[in-house]
């Protein structure tokens, strides 16, 4: 199993000091990189490729400072752009003929949610969180006779679903559908759609027919995306002390 995290987004919106990297922010005494590489590691998943972009050489040097000789950068010197670019990148990763997983690095989740998704029978998977607030910033998995329909921020009032929930940002893809997706982002780059979110290639992929995809229920696991101020003032006062008993 491959690893591909995705950490070259500018993070404008959480006015980080100095520029610091998302993935650099620290939350119980480490960053949201070494947490995710610890995690990899107890899993056994030795492959590891981290996309990077705003503050590169940092979040670089601290993955090496890490212990993490095995961990291969990739820069996307186009990261002010949208993340489909960064997904794009990645490419010679996602042709690996390995299973894949994506992970945003802006995410602080108990080590339990990355274990449920790379222990799934499911060979594409998604992580779908029930209980999700009812507003336009999160990507949220819509599902129709347990089958995934749609997957966006603003679900298409055309599809009829029956429940919907909020995606985690992380993902598992068998060899075949890794390799679709590469192909998908390619084409975005290609028409000059380089501003798109990279959900948007993975929604097309789920919806092309191609792919059987389905989801783990991971409802009441603690897990935050730290998108905004108050995102990283609830995961240190919230998010990080219910993280902390689970792993005691």
């Amino acid at each position: 199993m491959h690893a591909i995290i995705l950490a070259a987004g500018v993070g404008s919106r959480l006015e980080l000091a100095d520029g610091l990297p998302k993935a650099l922010m620290e939350i119980g005494g480490q960053s949201l990189m070494a947490r995710q590489l610890q995690t990899l590691a107890r899993l056994h998943v030795s492959r590891v490729t981290v996309c990077l972009g705003h503050g590169a050489a940092a979040l670089e040097a601290a993955i090496q400072q890490g212990g993490h000789p095995a961990v291969h950068c990739v820069l996307n010197p186009d990261y002010r752009l949208g993340s489909v670019r960064s997904l794009w990148s990645v490419r010679a990763a996602l042709t690996s003929g390995a299973d894949i997983l994506v992970l945003d690095a802006d995410v602080l989740a108990c080590p339990s949610l990355l274990a449920r998704l790379v222990n799934s029978p499911l060979e594409n998977c998604l992580l779908l969180d029930r209980d999700y607030p009812p507003d336009d910033e999160a990507v949220k998995i819509c599902v129709r006779h347990n089958a995934v329909v749609e997957f966006r921020k603003r679900p298409d009032p055309a599809i009829a679903w029956d429940f919907a929930g909020e995606s985690v940002g992380y993902f598992k893809f068998a060899p075949a559908a890794a390799a679709a997706l590469a192909r998908l982002t390619e084409r975005y780059v290609t028409a000059g759609l380089s501003e798109e979110p990279h959900e948007e290639a993975i929604r097309d992929l789920l919806l092309c027919g191609d792919y059987s995809a389905g989801f783990e229920d991971i409802t009441g696991t603690p897990w935050i995306e730290i998108d905004f101020p108050a995102d990283l003032r609830r995961a240190r006062d919230e998010i990080w002390p219910k993280i902390s008993c689970e792993r005691h």
